[in-house]
């Protein structure tokens, strides 16, 4: 089935492809999330680059990156560093200065998000010429692993809210694994004013009052392998307030 979907993408038209990819702490993660995102690009035949925006990690994450550049190529590989740890919504702002493909890709640099679903993202995008594609958890075929009862609850709860509240278009409100076209994300940006998680689903809520067309793919969410997760208890305190001033001002 694999080999056929990435037969019909061949087939078709092939814009460029560009990922932000946000990192903090990733050298152990980083070359192989590049690997495999290299290896998906190439079976599909499509143009890429991942612009990697790194936070001042003190692990050495941008050395790491540097090697990286030289193995796939600076065409391939742009680094965009900066100065310190400024939050994800701001990363990909400034990612965004450096793109030069036709749809932006964004997604966790942990391995948490496959790059094995970017095909079926590219192939959802052309099936409805959508603005967005955005992974879920939440619908048949997609999952979590390696989270604990607490970990699902929390997520559970957090869509939940989103839903009730806000009435989005997407069933997984707090996903970062996504495909944008570049003009769509670019007008998004410009309306969206929240930092860290509450910053993605801030987003789905944008593009929806901006009227731009969201379809979903079902995603299998795998809890990180190496490093240390960044989520806690300043994360949930965040969310609840975002969520909170998006419904005031939604």
């Amino acid at each position: 089935m694999r080999s056929d979907l990435q037969g019909k993408i061949m087939a078709a038209s092939t814009p460029k492809y560009s990922v932000l990819l946000p990192t903090y702490n990733e050298r152990e993660n980083l070359p192989i999330v590049i690997y495999l995102l290299d290896r998906e690009f190439n079976k599909c035949a499509v143009d890429y680059e991942i612009i990697i925006i790194d936070d001042n990690s003190p692990d050495g994450t941008l050395q790491v990156a540097e090697q990286l550049q030289s193995l796939f190529g600076e065409d391939k590989i742009i680094l965009k560093p900066r100065m310190g740890k400024l939050g994800l919504g701001t990363a990909y702002v400034h990612g965004m200065q450096f793109v030069t493909g036709d749809f932006i890709i964004i997604l966790d640099s942990d391995l948490s998000h496959h790059p094995k679903f970017i095909p079926e993202f590219i192939r959802k995008q052309r099936e409805g010429d959508f603005d967005i594609v955005t992974g879920t958890r939440y619908k048949r075929g997609g999952g979590v692993w390696g989270w604990n009862l607490m970990r699902k609850l929390t997520s559970r709860v957090a869509n939940y809210l989103a839903a009730t509240l806000l009435r989005p278009a997407s069933s997984d409100m707090t996903g970062s694994f996504r495909l944008y076209r570049k003009e769509s994300l670019k007008r998004i940006m410009e309306k969206t004013i929240s930092k860290g998680y509450v910053f993605q689903m801030e987003m789905i809520i944008r593009a929806r009052q901006l009227g731009f067309s969201i379809a979903e793919v079902p995603v299998t969410f795998v809890d990180r392998l190496m490093g240390q997760s960044k989520f806690g208890v300043n994360e949930i305190t965040g969310y609840i307030k975002g969520l909170l001033t998006l419904f005031a001002t939604s």
